[in-house]
């Protein structure tokens, strides 16, 4: 298949999925956020990379914090194609609902397993992700169950020829699994992004993300952009 063809069909499978996402009742909720982080990844050697990222999260039309967040990750290769991840976050979160309001410490842990491989020009990723999350401080007993989820991604870039700002496009969906909760599939993402590369100073990424909660009464609409950088030392 060339590469025309290659970007004909993962045009028809992004906005197919985001039509998807739009199905069903009108969505009459949506908001504007805009995530931004910055990054250190540390590689350690071929196979094996850390990494720290620290993460502000606005809303409300990007006018009021979210949450502070710090993540602590691992990435192993596995093999040619195929890797292993684990990641710890710590996240200082906005409740605004309820008559108890304010910041709220969570803990959350999250297992990876992935794959990538190069077609042509087209890097393809595929990601499956477990992750666990409670509110630090309260107990079972007082109602705190696991928040859980299982999050497949599917994500591509394509590499254009002399030119630094190639296009990224995924596609994500979660299923959730908590006690005394509604399970099932819960929420859709699909983003589109670029990265630029500088030649000593590490990366600069932006982008722009739409999430639609999919199992809801009045089901949510977000649009989120996002500006990331990150600097990767090596041993």
């Amino acid at each position: 298949m060339t590469d025309s063809k290659y970007v004909i069909v993962l045009l028809i499978l992004f906005f197919s999925t985001a039509a998807f996402s739009q199905e069903g009742e009108y969505v009459t909720v949506r908001d504007l956020e805009s995530w931004n982080s910055l990054e250190l990844n540390y590689k350690i050697n071929k196979h094996w990379k850390v990494g720290l990222q620290q993460q502000m999260r606005l809303y409300d039309d990007a006018s009021k914090i979210d949450a502070h967040i710090t993540d602590l990750t691992t990435k192993l290769d596995l093999g040619k194609y195929v890797y292993g991840g684990l990641g710890l976050r710590y996240s200082r979160q906005m409740d605004d609902v309820g008559a108890v309001q304010g910041f709220e410490n969570h803990f959350r842990f999250n297992l990876d397993l992935g794959a990538e491989h190069d077609v042509n020009r087209f890097t393809i990723e595929y990601r499956l992700r477990y992750q666990s999350k409670n509110e630090m401080g309260i107990s079972k007993e007082e109602g705190d169950y696991a928040n859980r989820h299982m999050r497949l991604k599917v994500g591509v870039q394509y590499n254009i020829k002399k030119w630094k700002l190639d296009p990224e496009f995924s596609s994500e969906i979660f299923r959730h699994y908590q006690q005394d909760e509604v399970n099932g599939f819960d929420k859709f993402r699909v983003t589109i992004g670029t990265k630029y590369k500088m030649k000593s100073y590490g990366k600069v990424g932006v982008f722009y993300r739409m999430e639609r909660e999919l199992n809801a009464v009045y089901p949510q609409t977000t649009n989120i952009i996002g500006l990331k950088y990150s600097y990767t030392f090596k041993k």
